[in-house]
């Protein structure tokens, strides 16, 4: 990945402009221990600033209307990193925000007194692997939102060459055949590559959320489902970082 390419805007980001009729949550997920990158990812500040909140950013920049963060490994001090970027505020973090496995969400997550642009979830089985993670994502935005047509935009912390124009792009009426709304199914392709974000409507949260297992991802839920390309690499390269530069 190029890590000099550069970051996304600094400015305020823009909030409840989705590009099309449809409403879009952002998913970040950010729970893992980053063991090859010798502290967890959400932690992880370079030249441009902390992941964490550049990816949240980089997310309301795209178009998500809100975003909603699973944090595991170092969750306090994850917390800390969202609480002290105004361009995020306001952050909701209930003090009791655990989301055991698939099941369990708390509606008061998300939703609850005046909108916030950026909502916590706590998986306190993260340590089972990257599944864990999108479940308790996936559930906790299920119980919070009664809108049927939403659909949730999916990414890793560990992209922060993600840029906006790729959200944007994955969330674009011209990006697919396909409508955007409850039973889409996109991922972003670099080179015939898939890769993140992924586009997941609302009617297949449930059914992906039962079907994830271990450290794998939406991968073979997409695959299995026919989930519609969107080339993206024009944009960027589509690739994580692992292991410290």
């Amino acid at each position: 990945m190029d890590e000099t390419a550069a970051p996304p805007s600094g400015g305020t980001p823009s909030v409840g402009r989705s590009p099309v009729g449809t409403s879009s949550d952002g998913l970040l997920l950010a729970a893992g221990a980053g063991t090859r990158m010798g502290r967890p990812k959400a932690l992880v500040v370079d030249e441009h600033g902390p992941w964490l909140t550049r990816a949240v950013a980089t997310l309301l920049d795209g178009g998500c209307d809100r975003v909603v963060v699973v944090l595991g490994a170092g969750e306090v001090e994850a917390r800390a990193l969202l609480a002290a970027d105004p361009r995020l505020l306001p952050v909701e973090t209930p003090a009791s925000t655990e989301v055991t496995g698939a099941s369990g969400a708390d509606p008061r997550l998300l939703g609850s007194g005046a909108p916030a642009r950026v909502s916590v979830v706590v998986a306190d089985d993260w340590a089972d692997g990257l599944a864990a993670s999108l479940a308790a994502g996936l559930t906790a935005l299920a119980a919070s939102d009664p809108e049927e047509g939403r659909v949730a935009l999916v990414t890793l912390v560990d992209y922060p060459g993600l840029p906006s124009a790729a959200v944007s792009r994955l969330l674009s009426p011209a990006a697919a055949d396909l409508p955007l709304g409850p039973t889409a199914l996109r991922r972003s392709v670099f080179g015939g590559r898939p890769g993140h974000p992924v586009v997941v409507g609302r009617s297949h949260w449930a059914d992906l959320a039962a079907s994830l297992i271990g450290d794998r991802g939406a991968g073979p839920y997409l695959t299995a489902h026919a989930a519609e390309p969107v080339d993206c690499s024009d944009l960027w390269d589509g690739r994580d970082v692992d292991v410290p530069a």
